[in-house]
């Protein structure tokens, strides 16, 4: 029986590609072909990698909720401003609806007017001698 030359060139063409690609395309191969995990210097670092992992988890979530947190203060920074706005307009309207001339306007409208005459006190003796 004669051999098959064609299977034979085939696999030569293999090895001498792989032997061609370089250490990146070596472990890039490894990576997604998953031989990496066969690796026995693989398995001994992988309580590490977890745990790097495990930081970089962290590290984003902490990252995501300082965030919003900031975002939280700076729309509450806003919205003091904003009220102390309103404050400052409402305390300079009751000021000014609370002085005697406006007060005078507003109760001559119902009837009511300011009287000229000083206000009189009253005071009441107590008898000392019962």
């Amino acid at each position: 029986m004669k051999k098959n030359k064609r299977k034979h060139k085939a696999k030569k063409e293999v090895t001498s590609h792989s032997s061609k690609v370089g250490s990146f395309g070596r472990a890039t191969q490894d990576v997604l072909g998953g031989a990496i995990l066969e690796n026995e210097r693989t398995r001994r670092i992988f309580p590490f990698l977890l745990f790097l992992a495990g930081l970089a988890f962290i590290y984003i979530t902490n990252d995501y909720v300082l965030e919003n947190k900031v975002r939280k203060i700076t729309k509450m920074e806003r919205e003091i401003k904003e009220l102390r706005y309103e404050y400052i307009s409402v305390k300079s309207n009751l000021t000014t609806l609370s002085k005697q001339s406006q007060l005078a306007k507003r109760l001559e409208s119902l009837g009511i007017k300011e009287t000229n005459q000083p206000l009189k006190t009253i005071v009441i003796k107590q008898n000392q001698g019962k």
